[in-house]
């Protein structure tokens, strides 16, 4: 069968500052949250790789989007570094910065490559989190200056902004389940930093349009579709409530802009709502978008709980659900993820069935593979996995678009292998391979069919 994706589709890939740039500490840059948590925990970081040994996007940015334009890339989405630009959070602006990412998009668009700036993916300023981060609102006023700033220097050139990436993931990983710092349990404060969250959305796309910008505005999600272990009641509201925490906290704020009553009845029944203002619920309906990146990666199975809560233990989201590992799913065993292609699907339905079809696009997808050095053949990777990983996940959005669904383009994680948190270069996910010895750059099977596939708009 033939996949043709509609006239215009953005072809691309998606990446962050963090992650590629480099020069972590370079270059009049700030210190993140990230830096000093690698200064003094590096054995939490895999091999000890910390983010100042990322993909030197920062030295090699010309070859890198030069590379970006033979894989046939139309679109582009990376992040801008609050503390690159504003070293102290707040204050004064770093001119090699401001240098850097003009030269970057400038030479994007000279490349016919459409950029897509987030604002913010995970790199919390150290300055803003010894305040408190995302739990005191004097971060969310710092934030506003960092925002205008970015739509004053680049909002010229650059027509598709995103406030945030995936932004439950540092309440998950920060305030829930220790895997981002500042490494703390406590859900009311999870709570009160998701919060923080959506207003600070909010008001920075309130700026976006009290501004006058030309172009448009949006966030970042990653929608990890719950499904129930059984039809059962009780595995039903399971996933219900496994949807409204960890979907439905970001999503409905953001295309409704408001709350879901039941989100707010089961937080107050368990006495975790985050302190509100006056004034909260008129910003958070300004917040709604024009445009909704997806990151997929894998479904979330649950079920009900089985065993009674520890009354003793802090209140966590297992409470209310437990996950459930379903016998014969089809696994990626390096991630330890589960690969379901029709989620994908199930998404766009979602969003087209009860949230008025918003303008939307695959802002990621992809496969992290351990050790692929095992793949090469001819000196280079064939990672035809990772082919049938994605023209998979794309039959099943050509699906979803086919049946109305607003879809506007397919961005893959990621253009070059890159640095991943705590994992460091553990998985490797690029449709470019990176020796990290030498910082070659080798395109990977993969990469080459991206290219054919972007240029015929579509594949067999």
């Amino acid at each position: 069968m033939n996949y043709l994706f509609p006239p215009g589709f953005w072809w691309g890939s998606a990446s962050s500052a963090l992650q590629t740039e480099g020069e972590s500490r370079g270059g009049g840059k700030g210190a993140t949250t990230w830096d000093s948590w690698y200064a003094s925990q590096p054995w939490r970081f895999h091999q000890q790789i910390g983010p100042d040994d990322t993909s030197t996007f920062y030295r090699h940015w010309r070859q890198d989007i030069a590379l970006l334009k033979t894989l046939n890339h139309n679109s582009f989405r990376t992040s801008l570094s609050w503390s690159r630009l504003i070293p102290d959070g707040t204050g004064e602006v770093n001119p090699e910065a401001v240098d850097f990412y003009n030269n970057v998009i400038d030479e994007l668009l000279a490349q016919g490559i459409t950029p897509f700036i987030t604002l913010f993916h995970f790199d919390m300023p150290m300055v803003m989190q010894q305040k408190g981060g995302w739990e005191n609102r004097q971060v969310i006023d710092a934030w506003q200056q960092y925002a205008k700033l970015c739509f004053d220097l680049f909002g010229d050139r650059v027509k598709h902004w995103f406030t945030f990436n995936e932004p439950i993931v540092p309440v998950e990983g920060g305030y829930l389940y220790d895997f981002h710092y500042p490494n703390v349990v406590d859900f009311k404060r999870a709570a009160t930093v998701a919060y923080h969250t959506v207003l600070a959305h909010a008001a920075a796309v309130k700026i976006y349009r009290t501004g006058g910008y030309q172009g448009e505005i949006g966030i970042v999600l990653n929608l990890t579709p719950s499904y129930p272990r059984s039809q059962h009641p009780a595995d039903v509201k399971a996933a219900e409530h496994a949807d409204l925490l960890f979907n439905r906290s970001f999503l409905d704020p953001v295309l409704r802009g408001e709350y879901p009553p039941a989100l707010v009845a089961l937080l107050q029944e368990y006495d975790q709502l985050p302190p509100c203002q006056p004034g909260d619920k008129a910003l958070i309906a300004e917040g709604k978008i024009d445009l909704l990146g997806i990151n997929y990666y894998q479904p979330r199975r649950v079920k009900c709980r089985d065993s009674a809560v520890n009354p003793a233990a802090p209140f966590m989201p297992e409470w209310l659900f437990e996950n459930y590992e379903m016998p014969g799913r089809k696994m990626n065993p390096y991630r330890g993820w589960e690969i379901y292609e029709p989620g994908i699907y199930d998404i766009l339905t979602n969003l087209r069935l009860n949230y008025s079809n918003p303008r939307c696009f695959i802002s990621e997808n992809g496969m992290g593979v351990e050790n692929e050095q095992r793949f090469i053949e001819h000196n280079q990777i064939n990672d035809q996995y990772r082919i049938d990983f994605v023209s998979d996940h794309l039959k099943w959005l050509h699906r979803g678009i086919s049946e109305g669904s607003n879809c506007l383009g397919y961005h893959m994680w990621t253009f070059i292998d890159n640095w991943s948190w705590c994992n460091g270069y553990k998985n490797r996910y690029g449709f470019v391979q990176l020796d990290l010895a030498n910082q070659q750059r080798i395109i990977k099977k993969s990469g080459e069919w991206f290219a054919a596939t972007s240029a015929n708009n579509g594949f067999n």
